[in-house]
């Protein structure tokens, strides 16, 4: 291949990931388009507009929560001047109700250094015996000296989590109660699911790197208008092209080592207003960004820029339930709580983010949605079957629901909301560079060493961005270590 590189780029795919790279490349001074097979961006971290029995409401796909060691989704927010839409709390906090047996507790931190920070509030988790309480201490420890591994060594991806708690003592209920509690809720999956060294990674950078790192935020806002609205006036202002509706056909590299991005934009129409096939154009680029799922990758990826291509398939998904119940009154005292003893997982209010209207000479009504993590057995079950199941456990769970008018019902769902994160999952995630001059990968299911979180999409994004700009010797401020 001949010739001076050609200074444009192309990030297909308007995710977190792709949105991050794009950004980051114009922020170096690269012409950059980007596109998105959507009307909206965000991906699967974005919000719609639902009319419905309780009115028009904002909706967003799934609720999502982050840490304050999510330090890579933080100066993302704090990019696009949105920090304070989505602020943390100041000290973890979080309510555990157990819905069989009645009893109330809470996993909350105090002032004291890592690790012992959590032992006042592990002392007296109600949800525990004594005994119980003593042995997840002693694993706790033991998983933070794992966390200094890499996620990614085989000893301990090919692991499960499920079979090391046990080996440490673990009993079915401190599971439940304690460490599937977090687990499903930040890996998609239950501990006999999950790989030892992606639950390492995420339980000791979370709950014992840093007195402070799982301290939760999460947006006051709908996400549409974090990742779609400001985000997308942030890549206006540094340039960068955004081509909406835009599905990328084919991707080819020409000789000189450029890049052909074949992109339909819908149905071309006649002079008359017939559709007469499909609407589209060719862009020319010396880097291509693709940030899409890991199969829409493996259709476009030309051949010998991954080895193995077939592993990206091998990438399982993993699915997200979201039940959506309007209250004629409140029934949720306090942002959200977990749940044990009761099929449902965790519950937070979205009443004002979502814009909801009260009921015309009625009480305060209340909009809260219920997350269902690993969600396999439920995900395609009809809305009524729902509705029948999660509306008297919810009763069960917060009394005030009891007598309670349901004004609306309904279900959203992500079949595949992650990728599944099994054991042995790391050896199939690739890195950000492929074997392709120019070609480059983003995505929460690459290498990043995170589990699939809207924190690893970002660094993915920063990581392929700071890759390309390298490769194409551009000067560039590192983002990416600050954020790390």
């Amino acid at each position: 291949m001949t010739g001076v590189p050609d200074p444009r780029a192309v990030v297909v795919g308007g995710g977190l990931a792709g949105t991050v790279a794009a950004l980051r490349l114009a922020d170096a001074g690269v012409a950059t388009t980007l596109v998105e097979s959507r009307t909206r961006l965000g991906g699967l971290a974005s919000s719609f507009r639902r009319s419905g029995a309780a009115g028009e409401l904002t909706v967003d796909n799934g609720h999502h929560v982050h840490l304050r060691c999510c330090t890579a989704y933080r100066w993302f927010l704090e990019r696009i001047g949105a920090s304070a839409l989505a602020p943390l709390q100041p000290r973890l906090d979080i309510p555990v109700h157990d819905a069989a047996r009645g009893t109330k507790g809470r996993l909350r931190r105090t002032a004291l250094p890592a690790p012992l920070h959590l032992g006042p509030s592990l002392a007296r988790y109600p949800h525990l015996s004594p005994a119980e309480r003593l042995r997840a201490g002693r694993a706790a420890l033991a998983l933070g000296r794992l966390g200094r591994i890499d996620p990614g060594d085989p000893a301990l991806d090919s692991q499960d989590f499920g079979s090391w708690l046990r080996r440490h003592g673990q009993s079915p209920r401190a599971v439940r109660a304690l460490w599937d509690l977090v687990g499903v809720a930040t890996l998609n999956a239950r501990a006999p699911d999950v790989s030892l060294g992606l639950a390492a990674m995420v339980l000791s950078t979370g709950l014992l790197s840093d007195p402070g790192a799982a301290d939760i935020g999460w947006s006051r806002v709908p996400l549409g208008h974090l990742h779609d609205t400001l985000a997308a006036a942030v890549l206006e202002r540094a340039g960068v092209r955004v081509v909406r509706q835009g599905r990328v056909r084919e991707l080819t590299q020409e000789p000189d080592g450029a890049w052909r991005v074949a992109v339909d934009t819908g149905k071309r129409r006649s002079a008359e207003g017939d559709r007469t096939g499909r609407a589209g154009e060719t862009l020319r680029a010396g880097t291509v960004v693709l940030a899409v799922p890991q199969r829409e990758a493996h259709r476009l990826l030309p051949e010998g820029a991954v080895e193995e291509p077939e592993r990206l398939l091998r990438i399982g998904d993993a699915p997200i339930l979201n039940v959506h119940v309007v209250y004629d009154r409140r029934v949720l005292h306090g942002p959200f709580l977990a749940a044990l003893g009761t099929p449902v997982q965790w519950v937070f209010d979205r009443t004002a983010a979502s814009g909801l209207r009260n009921a015309p000479g009625g009480a305060a009504s209340q909009y809260i949605a219920v997350s269902q993590s690993a969600a396999q057995d439920e995900i395609d079950l009809p809305v009524a079957v729902l509705r029948e199941r999660y509306l008297p456990e919810l009763a069960r769970l917060m009394p005030a629901a009891r007598g309670a008018k349901v004004r609306d019902f309904f279900v959203t769902r992500e079949r595949a909301a992650t990728f599944a994160p099994v054991p042995g999952v790391g050896r199939l995630r690739p890195a950000a560079r492929t074997g392709t001059p120019g070609l480059w990968l983003a995505g929460a299911w690459t290498a990043t060493g995170w589990p699939a979180t809207m924190e690893g999409a970002v660094r993915s994004g920063l990581t392929a961005a700071r890759e390309a700009l390298a490769a194409l010797g551009r000067p560039h401020d590192d983002v990416f270590q600050e954020a790390a």
